[in-house]
């Protein structure tokens, strides 16, 4: 397939990329960033593609993949404690989103209590709030899965126990 004979594909299939895209953000300019974002992949990577299979599922994959991405980034950036009881889903902020006086003083005890935390604690549970996988974690720190899940799930406990007044 030439270069002309796969871009003239790929601009037919826009109508269908933006209805995703508006399907997966439901909002129109992140859903012409998200396309946008997709026709720049697709160039780049157009010689992983194979002739005469169907482009429309390849760049509904690439454009799926790269929202999952996006996702998971912001997800990673805007990181909140969670003191409901949930030890699953506590995670550390890393900067202070409000501007009061309460929230700056409440980042620097989290921070404090974090930092006071033995190594072999505090450096899975940062490692895990910075966005790596326990696999990931297990394999930098040489160590076996269930013992990073357990260390994290013991951390996320004494956190709780140590900021119980900020809940």
């Amino acid at each position: 397939m030439t270069t002309a004979e796969f871009s003239s594909e790929l601009l037919n299939l826009e109508p269908s990329l933006e209805r995703f895209a508006l399907s997966l953000t439901s909002d129109r300019e992140k859903a012409k960033d998200l396309v946008q974002e997709t026709y720049l992949k697709a160039l780049t990577y157009r010689e992983q593609f194979e002739a005469f299979t169907n482009m429309k599922a390849w760049t509904f994959t690439i454009m799926k993949n790269t929202f999952i991405n996006n996702y998971r980034r912001s997800k990673r950036e805007r990181n909140t404690l969670d003191t409901q009881g949930d030890l699953n889903h506590v995670s550390f902020i890393q900067e202070a989103k409000g501007n009061s006086p309460d929230s700056h003083y409440s980042t620097r005890e989290i921070t404090r209590a974090i930092e006071e935390l033995e190594d072999d604690y505090r450096i899975p549970f940062e490692m895990h709030n910075a966005g790596y996988k326990y696999k990931e974690i297990a394999d930098h720190l040489g160590l076996k899965i269930g013992t990073v899940k357990s260390r994290i799930f013991f951390t996320r406990k004494k956190l709780m126990d140590a900021l119980k007044d900020y809940a």
